[in-house]
């Protein structure tokens, strides 16, 4: 694969220069995958910049994304219409004098803002009844195979056909930044694992992270256990299982999440926005699979593995599910740490002889 393959999509109309706003899905992995659809939209009409909505959250990713001019941070409630802070929100969409909208999500609240700032063509499947909130409607979105291929598919002509290959998402984090990160906490310059134990769904998480942790440990590497406040319990285990080798790199702030990602030599994670963010890096990635499909889900820009178990595929897979109701969560518990830990060690071999 060309992984800055944009091959199919057409320039057209390069003189147009009016902005064009694109509202993602705000989980972090999905975030991520959105930068595809920035790509298509650079292509598409080069002249016009491309500003997305993002949750607090996900901010810092904007900072990394080539092609984004702004990351306009939204603060809008889950469960709740918040109708005032969409008006605000509003307010400031119309005051950029966008003339495009890609709505990626299908719900009715992820249009009212764009529809009260009166943005002249709003772009978006049909879902929840939006007539009047998306004005340009797509239809066929459950004929597209992938996630990746609903949403990029509203950054083409309405009824074009999709490329061979959409270009993969990237994050482009300076060297200099990942060093500076290195030396502030106190970290060394040596080969790194980084596990990745946390997922949304506990049936995705993959529960031998520890006895890898002891194994990589015992085999000379530094370990960096990462993710967010959710995943605290989990890094503790770690850590308590792989000595003084292993660090705790879990916090409130993504961006560390991000560096640490940029600096580690292979990334180890369950199927995670960690995965697609170490992924759109480049750092060579492992991910571990079980209840979801890695043809739907894995990262566009290719795993350096991607490991499930290995014994004949369970009648329950893939079942999507975010816990395990069959089987005793077999998926998962049958992939070995012995197992993973040499499948990083052939990866780093790999990595090295390309570097060389």
């Amino acid at each position: 694969m060309n992984y800055d393959s944009i091959l199919g999509i057409e320039t057209e109309d390069a003189a147009k220069a009016s902005p064009v706003l694109v509202v993602p899905y705000m989980w972090i992995g999905d975030f991520v995958r959105g930068h595809t659809v920035v790509r298509v939209l650079r292509k598409r009409w080069p002249n016009r910049p491309v500003d997305v909505l993002v949750s607090r959250q996900c901010a810092p990713l904007v900072d990394y994304m080539p092609g984004v001019r702004k990351g306009i941070v939204i603060d809008l409630p889950r469960g709740r219409l918040a109708l005032a802070r969409q008006w605000a929100l509003a307010a400031e969409l119309r005051a950029r004098a966008y003339s495009t909208v890609l709505v990626l999500p299908r719900t009715w609240k992820a249009a009212i803002a764009p529809t009260l700032a009166g943005i002249p063509e709003r772009v978006g499947f049909f879902g929840e009844a939006r007539f009047g909130l998306i004005n340009a409607v797509r239809w066929g979105e459950k004929k597209l195979p992938r996630f990746i291929d609903k949403n990029a598919a509203l950054a083409l002509p309405d009824g074009a056909a999709l490329p061979p290959e959409w270009p993969v998402p990237q994050l482009e984090v300076p060297p200099d930044e990942v060093a500076h990160w290195r030396q502030s906490n106190n970290l060394s310059d040596g080969p790194v694992i980084a596990l990745g134990p946390g997922s949304v769904g506990a049936s995705k998480r993959w529960t031998c992270y520890p006895e890898a942790a002891r194994l990589f440990a015992e085999r000379g590497f530094d370990v960096w256990v990462v993710g967010g406040p959710a995943e605290k319990a989990l890094a503790d285990d770690i850590t308590a299982a792989g000595g003084t080798r292993i660090r705790d790199l879990t916090g409130t702030d993504l961006r560390n999440g991000i560096l640490a990602m940029a600096a580690a030599s292979v990334a180890i994670t369950n199927d995670s926005g960690l995965m697609h963010i170490a992924a759109a890096i480049g750092t060579p990635t492992m991910g571990i699979f079980g209840p979801t499909d890695p043809h739907l889900w894995a990262p566009l820009n290719g795993l350096a593995a991607t490991v499930q178990q290995n014994k004949s595929k369970l009648p329950c897979q893939p079942c999507q599910r975010t816990v395990c109701t069959m089987n005793d969560h077999r998926c998962m518990r049958d992939i070995s740490a012995v197992e993973i830990v040499d499948t990083a060690q052939r990866v780093l071999q790999k990595a090295g002889a390309r570097r060389t």
